[in-house]
């Protein structure tokens, strides 16, 4: 206490003067139309200056709940495309999902779902992504992932109870039928294991018409993607001259090295589709067996 009054007495005059002076501006602007204007309007910027900067700070701690929300509506929109469902037979029973789409007798084929990386890595030659999502949601193997911004990401490879692993498109071992939009040939996606903004995309024929920025989406002989949705674009032509194909240089739509939400989507038919396969190559098996 001592020492605010010594502080005081030492600048005694700068304060009084800094009061008088406080008080002869106060008087000015309340009394003086111009000078009135003038200070309001310099008051509203600097008002407006500290709002503003509160307000970015306030939205980067709300950054994380915004994005949750928009990966939900995206998840919701999703859900709602008409790629996800497929006429069938009639006279078919449909054991899953069997809500008509609409009157026509359209039928559910794809469900997505949210959820949140927890790791990631892209330096790897065989990368891996874990979501925090698992059996107890609903995850199974071979379930295919997308980025909250549409672009493919992977292929759910191992479940745990309320985590799950995604083999990345970065890793090595993974190929994935895709095809260019704009002329339907379709061909195979892989990673060299060098730069993990760009894939390699090869068995596209010289007589296809391409150009830089033409899409890539996923292809129609996948049981995990659905067909049609984005990969990425084309970003260097490379004419194979010991073949006639095209060496595509694709980047990638989904950024690796900032994945924070991802969505998974469920091939509701993909245990029929499986179980239809492993009998016909049982009863091909059989056949080929010799009579006794």
């Amino acid at each position: 206490m001592r020492n605010i009054f010594l502080f005081i007495r030492r600048f005694f005059t700068v304060i009084v003067f800094l009061i008088l002076q406080a008080v002869c501006i106060w008087f000015l602007i309340n009394y003086n139309r111009f000078h009135h204007a003038q200070g309001l309007a310099a008051a509203n910027e600097v008002t407006g200056w500290f709002n503003s900067k509160y307000n970015n700070v306030e939205d980067f701690f709300r950054m994380k709940e915004e994005n949750r929300r928009l990966l939900r509506l995206n998840d919701s929109l999703m859900n709602q495309l008409p790629s996800n469902f497929v006429r069938i037979d009639t006279g078919q029973v449909v054991a899953r999902d069997s809500v008509p789409f609409d009157t026509l007798g359209h039928y559910r084929h794809y469900v997505w779902r949210d959820a949140q990386v927890v790791y990631s890595t892209v330096s790897n030659e065989k990368n891996y992504i874990q979501i925090n999502r698992g059996s107890n949601q609903g995850i199974k193997d071979n379930m295919g992932v997308f980025s909250s911004g549409g672009g493919l990401v992977g292929q759910v490879v191992n479940v745990g109870p309320n985590y799950a692993q995604v083999m990345s498109l970065l890793h090595v071992q993974n190929k994935v039928n895709v095809l260019v939009k704009k002329t339907k040939n379709s061909g195979t996606l892989f990673w060299d294991g060098t730069d993990p903004h760009f894939l390699t995309l090869t068995n596209i024929p010289k007589s296809d018409s391409l150009a830089k920025g033409d899409t890539i989406v996923t292809g129609n002989y996948s049981y995990a993607f659905p067909p049609g949705h984005f990969v990425g674009t084309i970003a260097e032509i490379v004419k194979d001259i010991s073949t006639n194909f095209y060496v595509l240089k694709i980047r990638t739509g989904a950024n690796f090295a900032n994945l924070q939400q991802v969505m998974v989507v469920e091939n509701l038919q993909l245990g029929e589709l499986d179980q239809l396969m492993q009998d016909t190559r049982r009863k091909i098996d059989d056949a080929k067996k010799p009579n006794r």
